[in-house]
Parts: structure tokens; sequence; C-alpha cells
């Protein structure tokens, strides 16, 4: 934690930046595919900016000012999306086939409910925590693992595969699990459970969750279907 919640806001916003700009240079210099960028992008952001919450204290506004990353970040995306702004970078990162409106409906969703559940959750329970990770680590890798691995696919989705669903399991599992670590190790919560371990089990219900949500063709829509799964299992589970 850092002395000052300005300082934590100006180091969170900058690793935010570099993050994101990495990926963006990678994808535009052909390093990695507009597919890979986007969802490395997409794993990565979640559980960096919410480890970054670490740096904040418990003052009320702090979640204000923690989510005003995320809302800039978000609202450079309707810019570029809608024409606005000029960032080629950008859009070869973020969007599927270089259309810069594809960032109008995945992306932005995504920074949406970021903002959202940071100013809404915030450290006072694990629920927005875990239902970020799922998002995040869960969606991310499933496109990742599916699209290299996913030879057998799903009956009712033949858009997506056995393989990439067990990634999305596994890395929503483990994503939110290391993140939920992390914060009761350092304290962090206003009222810390007495054995992390009795999370495990709830984490892992609310993982397989998101994961049969996730599962449905609902293409874009899964940035606002598998986090309100999350917090609503969440509700009863955590």
């Amino acid at each position: 934690m850092l002395q000052n919640n300005w300082l934590a806001l100006l180091v969170t916003f900058g690793v935010a930046v570099l993050w994101l700009r990495v990926n963006d240079y990678a994808a535009h210099k052909g390093c990695m595919s507009s597919s890979l960028s986007r969802k490395v992008i997409h794993t990565g952001t979640g559980p960096i900016f919410v480890l970054c919450w670490l740096l904040f204290d418990s003052a009320y506004e702090a979640r204000f000012m923690a989510a005003a990353v995320p809302f800039a970040i978000t609202v450079q995306f309707f810019l570029v999306g809608s024409g606005m702004m000029k960032d080629e970078a950008a859009v070869k990162a973020l969007s599927r086939s270089g259309d810069r409106r594809e960032i109008l409906r995945g992306p932005l969703m995504y920074g949406i409910v970021f903002v959202l559940l940071t100013i809404l959750y915030w450290r006072d329970s694990y629920n927005g925590m875990v239902a970020l990770m799922v998002m995040c680590g869960g969606d991310g890798l499933a496109d990742i693992v599916g699209s290299r691995f996913g030879k057998t696919r799903l009956p009712w989705s033949p858009g997506k595969s056995w393989a990439g669903s067990l990634a999305m399991f596994l890395g929503g599992w483990l994503l939110s699990f290391g993140v939920l670590a992390a914060h009761w190790l350092a304290g962090s919560m206003a009222a810390p459970p007495e054995a992390l371990s009795a999370y495990v089990l709830p984490v892992g219900i609310i993982a397989l969750t998101g994961t049969l949500v996730e599962s449905i063709p609902l293409n874009d829509w899964d940035n606002i279907t598998v986090p309100a799964a999350a917090l609503l299992l969440g509700t009863f589970l955590l």
C-alpha cells in the first residue's frame, strides 16, 4: 500500500497504459496476431488492475480513484471505435477483423463492467473480484486455447470447444483464487475470512457456472453475461 492515493492512481494508470501499449505495439508490428493480442489484453488487464487495488488505502474515495483508470481507457475505446480518435495500433490489437467499430462491442463492454464493479464492490467483498477474474482469465484463455487445440466442438455451440471451455474453467478458477489470496495475504479486506481454503470450492463452482454461460453462443455479450452470472452466484456463495 502506498501512502498517497494520488500516487497509487498514477502508478495504476501507468501500469495499465504500459500493458496496453506493449500489446498494441506487438500487434501493430506483427509480433502477434490481432486475435491473440486482443485476448492477451483481455486476460491480463484484469488481474493487473485488481492487484493494483492493493496500492490504495481504505478511504471511501479510493474506489472512485481506482475506477478512473478503466474509465479513462474505456473512453479511449469509445473514441477510437467511433472514429473520433485515430489509433491504428489500438484498432489492430483490439479488433478481430481490423474494423474499429468492433471496439464498441466486446472491449467497450469489458471496460464498462470494470468501472461498475470497481465502484460497487471494491474490496468490500470478494464477489466483484471473482466476477472480474472469471471474465478476464477464463474467457480470455478459452479463446486462446480453443483456437489452437479445440478440435472437438461443443454440441450446443459449434463455435466453441471442449478444450476452450476447460481452459476457461481452470483459468477462471485459478486466477480468481490467486487474486483473492493476494488480497487475503495483504489484509486488504474489510473483514478477511479466517481460512482462505474455504473459498476453493465456492470459487470453483462460480468458475464452472461462468464457463457454462460463456459456452452459450451470444457473440460479444459474454463480457456482460459471464460476470453477471458470477455476481449472482457469488451473492450466495462468497
